[in-house]
């Protein structure tokens, strides 16, 4: 990964976390980056005094998306748990509703929307340079299969 590369990711990320702690932040508590999620994690403690925490669970069906959840989860002090016989992809917290419904969901969904891009973006580039420059879309025929063929996933 190049370092320019990584480092403007690495500012985005900042950034958009910095955006949603400044949302109830008044004009002279603004701060640097780095104290973001302090006040966001503040912001959680006010919500849990008048709303009880509650149960929510979470499907993230890529590995990715996954580890950030929990990574952000745990950044703020929640405890990221799935029951025995959930699937690896269910995360559940306790959190107060107004926390996951304000901030935790929607900064996730702004930090995802951001790797997966970034993701995107570098597994094209790397094909590319390495495998074959044509990134087109398999072909569409139509009509249905002939016989019955393997499937595969990865």
């Amino acid at each position: 990964m190049e370092t320019n590369a990584h480092q403007w990711l690495i500012d985005k990320l900042r950034r958009i976390e910095a955006l949603f702690a400044d949302r109830a932040a008044t004009n002279g508590e603004k701060a640097a980056a780095g104290e973001a999620a302090d006040r966001i994690r503040e912001r959680l403690e006010s919500f849990a005094k008048a709303d009880p925490p509650e149960e929510f669970t979470f499907a993230l069906q890529n590995p990715w998306s996954h580890r950030l959840f929990i990574a952000l989860a745990r950044r703020y002090h929640l405890r990221p748990y799935r029951y025995a016989r959930q699937r690896r992809t269910s995360v559940t917290v306790r959190a107060p509703a107004r926390f996951v419904n304000e901030t935790l969901w929607p900064e996730f969904c702004e930090l995802d929307r951001t790797l997966q891009s970034y993701l995107h973006d570098i597994t094209e580039r790397v094909i590319a340079d390495t495998i074959s420059q044509d990134a087109s879309d398999v072909e569409v025929r139509s009509g249905g299969a002939l016989t019955a063929g393997t499937s595969m996933e990865a």
